[in-house]
């Protein structure tokens, strides 16, 4: 895998705080008008994913999309 990881998008349900950025794994936190709060940012790995996914999970919040971008 590419050492400069995977950049990411994900879009969950609700607006969330931006103090749950450094729990997401430092992704950068955006509220759209729909009701809704899209992460974005670049993930190093697939544990570093995984450990993301984990964090919304654990703070309840409802996965509406997850999308790859470009490896960096």
């Amino acid at each position: 895998m590419n050492p400069a990881g995977r950049s990411y998008t994900i879009r969950v349900e609700g607006h969330l705080d931006e103090h749950w950025s450094a729990r997401l794994g430092g992704l950068a936190i955006t509220h759209d008008p729909a009701g809704t709060s899209t992460l974005t940012g670049t993930v190093a790995d697939q544990a570093h994913l995984h450990g993301v996914l984990a964090g919304l999970r654990d703070i309840g919040a409802v996965l509406i999309a997850l999308q790859a971008g470009e490896t960096g």
